[in-house]
């Protein structure tokens, strides 16, 4: 296979902390280095004070190119993202392209027929970050010794560094990968069945319906222009093909970086002390003490009520609270952590199912535990998420990769993958489609209930199991996948480049 001297990254979400590509792009950096060492360039938006939390600046990283990017007017800092790896990473402002935003979006029509003229939202500060990225990557390119370059875009908002590359520097290869297409995750979200319809669906049709024709052709031009397009499981791969009119030429299943999770006597540690901070925030939060030996479960994702399955899960709690209030024998407190950021409710207790809600991106600095997501997600005793929207579900590999069984459903990547793994035990997939709504929650309240009644041998080997399907998706597994990318890339890219 051809691989990359050099690969350019790019994300919204490069030592910014949103949503799940932080994790898939963080946590393979590790063997992004340590098969190119310091070959591998992350850009992304710099956020000021927010992207140093993430982010150190070195100002001796690229000391020669420094005074070059000035003729850019693109502010530019350098320095490493403060990840496994500690890869190099490029933070820049593009405030100097606003006053070009109407040429450039004539650029994209003329050249790649992207249809910015119903932006709105975010795509304007998207669209414009993308070009700035592809103009510095340009500049670096052209520092950088002689080799093979590969730039990987990840999501619709990056999008223009690929037009601005195939247009000022052809030579480097270019692949975008979709982590979900708008309109599927639309669809879904605006409360449509997706999966019914599905076949009948047309992509260009549904971006007029639901008001998203740029952020749609935006995605759509750049599935078919990049030199290798993918997406991160078979489920998606065939929402591209629907809905986006582009097959994805190799699915990238997002993989876990081990480092993150201790080992012995400190896992053991670390574990005694998520399960103390959730005690005592859960009884702070609910007005009395919570048993020591009560089941703690967790659900987490972004505040979306239909597709991250946050309603059928409220659902399974109510189920559940009913079943333990009509059983003939002593059942455990179920504590229930939901951890969607943005969801402030009030905490609510029921006969002995109680939700507690936390609001917060958990990255350490929050007022509740000062923790951050995974020094909590050890703690668990099982999560849940039964979404019915997730191209791939990060949450429940993290969840095995910390030893906690978890809940999904076959409608998430992750979900699909992991049903055809011989170790099932320590993740259960129910089936769900658009019609089976109560049953999901009823089946999420029988397996908490029939989970809590297990031995303690039972729930050893369950967390057991759920720990070796993380191991199955460690990266060191699936960063092939991403060898076979750059391959096909750098091989269309050669044929693209003698053709001109």
């Amino acid at each position: 296979m051809i691989q990359p001297d050099y690969i350019f990254e790019t994300s919204w979400e490069v030592c910014n902390r949103v949503g799940g590509i932080y994790a898939v792009l963080s946590t393979r950096a590790a063997s992004m280095q340590k098969e190119h060492p310091d070959k591998v360039f992350f850009f992304g938006p710099d956020f000021g004070a927010h992207s140093d939390i993430y982010f150190k600046e070195d100002k001796q990283l690229l000391k020669g190119w420094r005074l070059k990017i000035k003729e850019l007017n693109i502010p530019v800092r350098i320095g490493r993202w403060q990840v496994p790896g500690e890869p190099i990473a490029i933070l820049l402002k593009f405030d100097s392209l606003w006053s070009r935003k109407n040429e450039i979006y004539a650029w994209a029509w003329n050249k790649f027929e992207v249809q910015s003229h119903a932006a709105y939202g975010d795509y304007d500060e998207s669209c414009l970050f993308g070009y700035a990225a592809g103009m510095v990557m340009e500049s670096l390119y052209h520092y950088l010794p002689s080799g093979q370059f590969c730039m990987h875009a990840n999501e619709w908002q990056t999008a223009f560094s690929i037009f601005y590359l195939q247009d000022h520097c052809p030579k480097i290869a270019t692949l975008f990968t979709t982590h979900a297409t708008g309109i599927g995750r639309s669809i879904a979200g605006n409360g449509k069945p997706l999966y019914d319809y599905f076949e009948g669906y047309n992509g260009d049709q549904m971006a007029q319906e639901l008001n998203m024709v740029s952020k749609h052709s935006v995605e759509k031009q750049a599935a078919h222009h990049a030199d290798c397009f993918t997406t991160v499981s078979y489920i998606t791969a065939r929402e591209c093909k629907q809905l986006l009119d582009k097959e994805v030429d190799i699915e990238t299943p997002n993989g876990f970086e081990p480092t993150y999770v201790p080992k012995g006597k400190a896992f053991d540690k670390r574990r005694q002390e998520a399960r103390e901070a959730l005690r005592r925030v859960a009884g702070e939060q609910l007005g009395g003490v919570v048993p020591k030996d009560a089941l703690f479960v967790c659900i987490s994702g972004r505040q979306e009520w239909k597709n991250k399955g946050i309603d059928v899960f409220a659902a399974a709690l109510d189920k559940l609270a009913q079943k333990i209030y009509h059983s003939d024998r002593p059942e455990r407190e179920v504590i229930a952590f939901v951890m969607i950021p943005y969801l402030d409710r009030a905490p609510a207790r029921k006969g002995k199912v109680s939700a507690v809600f936390v609001p917060y991106y958990l990255d350490g600095h929050d007022p509740l535990f000062g923790k951050t997501y995974y020094d909590l997600l050890i703690g668990m005793d099982v999560t849940v998420f039964p979404s019915y929207y997730e191209p791939w579900g990060y949450t429940p590999l993290e969840s095995c990769a910390f030893h906690v069984p978890t809940i999904t459903t076959s409608l998430a990547g992750f979900g699909e993958w992991a049903a055809r793994q011989k170790e099932q035990y320590g993740v259960v997939v129910i089936e769900r489609n658009d019609s089976n709504f109560d049953e999901v929650a009823d089946r999420i309240a029988e397996d908490l209930l029939r989970f809590d009644r297990l031995t303690d041998e039972q729930k050893q080997l369950a967390r057991k199991e759920a720990a070796a399907i993380a191991k199955k998706a460690d990266w060191k597994h699936f960063f092939q996948y991403y060898r076979e990318a750059y391959d096909i890339a750098l091989t269309k890219a050669l044929i693209r480049n003698n053709q001109k």
